[in-house]
């Protein structure tokens, strides 16, 4: 059954290919993709924050959907 929002997104295709995630208050996120859900909430493994110049090795972390503002397939499709 579909919510009343629609269907969710389907990143299927994206599954173990490297996203990058912009979030809000411009923060960035980069890692491979290993699950999401119809919230688009995301998990990703080997992920990376940058933060200006720096970044910071996270490792596998989950993301939000709601704090998601864009995001972008790395590899070649």
């Amino acid at each position: 059954m579909a919510s009343k929002q629609g269907y969710g997104p389907d990143l299927r295709k994206y599954v173990d290919k490297h996203l990058l995630i912009r979030l809000n208050a411009k923060r960035k996120i980069a890692g491979l993709l290993i699950g999401y859900d119809h919230f688009m909430n995301i998990v990703l493994d080997k992920a990376i924050e940058h933060v200006g110049k720096e970044t910071k090795e996270i490792g596998k972390c989950m993301i939000r959907g709601n704090s998601v503002i864009m995001w972008e397939c790395l590899d070649k499709i």
